[in-house]
C-alpha cells in the first residue's frame, strides 16, 4: 500500500465521473474500489461516496464532497511525457472542457490543474550553461502546450 495518496475532493458528485475520465486517459490505470453511502449517510444511500483509482501505478482517492472546497492551481499533477505525441494527446484530452493555463499547464473539466511536461525540459533548464537554459526558458514562456522541437531549437541556439 502506498504510504502517501493524493486525496481529491470533487464537488457535485463528480468523483466517479472524474476517476473514470482519468483512467480512460492514462495507460496502466484502473478503478480499484468504489464505496457507496449506507443508510447512515451523509449522502443518499447507495450513491457513490468515494473512488480509489490508479494512474500509471500511482494511487488516488476521490471523494464526493460539497462545493465548500474547490481545486486551485496551488496544487497540480505533474505528468512527465517522453514524446510530443504523448504531450499532444494528454493536452487535448485534459484541456477539453477545461482551460489552458500557461506554459505546460491545463485545468481539466473538473477544475484540477495538470502540468504536461516533456521530460527533456528538466535537463534543458538545469544545464550548467546558463545561456542555453535561459533560451529554453524564454521559448517555453511563449508557449501554452509545450513543443519539444521548439524547446530543442532554443537549447541548441537555432
Amino acid at each position: 500500500m502506498q504510504k502517501i495518496v493524493p486525496f481529491l475532493w470533487f464537488e457535485d458528485s463528480k468523483a466517479e465521473e472524474a476517476a473514470n475520465f482519468y483512467t480512460s486517459i492514462f495507460r496502466n490505470s484502473k478503478i480499484v474500489n468504489t464505496v457507496q453511502y449506507g443508510e447512515a449517510g451523509p449522502g443518499p444511500e447507495g450513491s457513490v461516496m468515494s473512488v480509489t483509482f490508479q494512474l500509471e501505478g500511482q494511487d488516488f482517492y476521490a471523494l464526493n464532497g460539497n462545493p465548500q472546497f474547490k481545486f486551485t492551481e496551488a496544487i497540480s499533477l505533474f505528468v512527465n511525457c517522453e514524446t510530443q505525441e504523448e504531450v499532444d494527446e494528454l493536452w487535448e484530452k485534459l484541456s477539453t472542457g477545461g482551460m489552458e493555463l500557461g506554459p505546460g499547464w491545463v485545468k481539466d473539466k473538473f477544475g484540477l490543474a495538470w502540468q504536461i511536461i516533456p521530460t527533456i525540459l528538466g535537463e534543458y533548464l538545469s544545464d550548467p550553461d546558463k545561456e542555453k537554459s535561459q533560451r529554453v526558458m524564454q521559448a517555453m514562456m511563449q508557449m501554452n502546450k509545450l513543443d519539444i522541437e521548439k524547446l530543442k531549437q532554443a537549447y541548441e541556439g537555432r
